[in-house]
């Protein structure tokens, strides 16, 4: 069989340790699919990539010069695989216009593209964004579009055309046999005290964009009370973020200003290893980030998911467990902590045919593009648990990418902030560069301890 070269598309650039999770997922899953019909490995090439393929400065230009990067990619790739990333963002996200001109140039090079298991923003009948994203997924070179959330908008958006669509698990939910970790049993946890919990924290403005009435202070001493609860009752605990840096903010300032003591605490996380040892020190989690609650079920951790967005009760529901995500009205330690021992005592029971779904379509949707003539069916779980490779652990180079993607990130966000800043304040003490000398002081020191590692 000749070379066949997969342009793989994930938000493997984020801070998110998930999103890296979810790149590490597909492309084992990609590579068992390779096996799964007879491609010899040294034959398939997957080119991972950021779904950002499309870069800023074109989308703010429109220079065509800007374009190469993407046309390189997508003119020798012989299919486009679009994998768990939230790829539909509209409402208060321009990523949808990126989405857009990735799938015109793979109609201008006719390149197939599937997306597998991807985030779905609720589809619109009026709203103009929503409705350009609907004529671009009526290219012929979309072939397949299966979602983690949102079924209903997917088929929608693609209505009327002979685009097959289906309602999938997470890719990370394999995050076990991805990353070479034992799954826990299912039988549960004891409900003795003594066990460690979990405890995930988000960025303080998340949820006034998510339209929840619920601010920094109402996280911080929704926290410690869960803390003081946890210690009442002789629980231990661990604090920490999925590795976004604004998350990583928030958790900073429970352990500067509000008596989180540090060893408590792992307030930079930057690779997939270091949050799935986070989570293996736990026997239970209380998540906001989704992905937390996801790699915890795929190492079978109990966890509570904490309801900011339609996708978190989704995912429970879909895993067996819609008790399991608490609305914000139930965002209190009694409650939360209630539902946690529940799940703890009963387990993580995983379902064959849900953990399957989205391996079944990957290969349903490259088995057409790639093999159209191929008799070999689906591998069964047990047979993809064996050919799926694992993990090879982040390299230093790859580690020092990730944090230097990182601190560009929080020098933008503190650039902005400082802009604010200077913007309400008429004095003459506080400058832009006295503002932004304290900043990258800050920034540095952390810089430094990076390098050193």
């Amino acid at each position: 069989m000749s070379n066949t070269e997969v342009l793989l598309l994930t938000n493997r650039d984020s801070d998110n340790i998930g999103d890296q999770i979810i790149e590490a997922s597909v492309i084992s899953l990609l590579r068992a699919v390779g096996s799964n019909l007879g491609i010899d490995p040294k034959s398939l090439t997957i080119r991972s990539r950021a779904a950002s393929i499309i870069s800023r400065k074109y989308m703010s230009t429109r220079d065509e010069s800007l374009l190469e990067p993407a046309r390189r990619a997508i003119s020798r790739a012989d299919v486009i695989v679009f994998g768990g990333a939230p790829l539909f963002n509209y409402r208060y996200q321009s990523f949808y216009l990126r989405t857009i001109r990735t799938l015109e140039l793979a109609a201008e090079y006719d390149v197939p593209v599937l997306f597998s298991s991807i985030g779905v923003e609720p589809y619109s009948e009026t709203n103009e964004r929503s409705q350009q994203l609907k004529q671009a997924l009526r290219l012929p070179v979309v072939r397949q579009l299966t979602t983690r959330d949102d079924l209903e908008s997917a088929t929608k958006y693609v209505e009327g055309t002979q685009t097959p669509t289906a309602l999938v698990s997470d890719p990370a939910v394999l995050a076990d046999s991805v990353f070479g970790v034992d799954s826990r049993p299912a039988e549960g946890s004891q409900t003795d005290s003594g066990r460690c919990i979990g405890l995930v924290v988000t960025r303080a403005g998340i949820f006034k964009d998510n339209g929840i009435d619920f601010n920094e202070a109402d996280q911080r001493r929704f926290w410690l009370d869960i803390i003081s609860q946890l210690e009442s009752r002789g629980d231990d605990y661990r604090i920490f973020t999925t590795g976004h840096f604004s998350d990583e903010i928030f958790l900073d300032s429970l352990v500067r200003y509000h008596g989180v003591p540090n060893k408590k605490a792992a307030v930079t996380l930057n690779a997939p290893e270091e949050l799935i040892a986070e989570l293996q020190k736990c026997d239970g989690v209380i998540a906001y980030r989704l992905h937390a609650s996801i790699t915890s079920f795929a190492l079978g951790i109990p966890s509570i998911g904490l309801n900011w967005n339609f996708k978190v009760p989704d995912f429970y529901r879909s895993m067996g467990y819609p008790e399991r995500a608490l609305e914000d009205s139930d965002w209190n330690s009694a409650k939360v902590l209630e539902a946690l021992d529940v799940a703890m005592s009963e387990g993580v029971a995983k379902d064959p045919d849900t953990l399957m779904s989205v391996y079944r379509t990957l290969f349903t949707g490259m088995k057409g593009i790639v093999a159209p003539n191929s008799e070999a069916d689906a591998y069964s779980l047990s047979e993809l648990r064996e050919k799926m490779p694992t993990y090879a652990e982040t390299s230093r180079k790859q580690y020092q990418e990730k944090m230097r993607r990182k601190l560009r990130r929080s020098y933008e966000y503190y650039q902005q902030r400082i802009s604010m800043d200077v913007a309400k304040t008429s004095t003459k003490t506080e400058t832009p560069d006295s503002i932004g000398k304290r900043v990258v002081r800050g920034l540095r020191k952390v810089q430094k301890r990076v390098t050193r590692s």
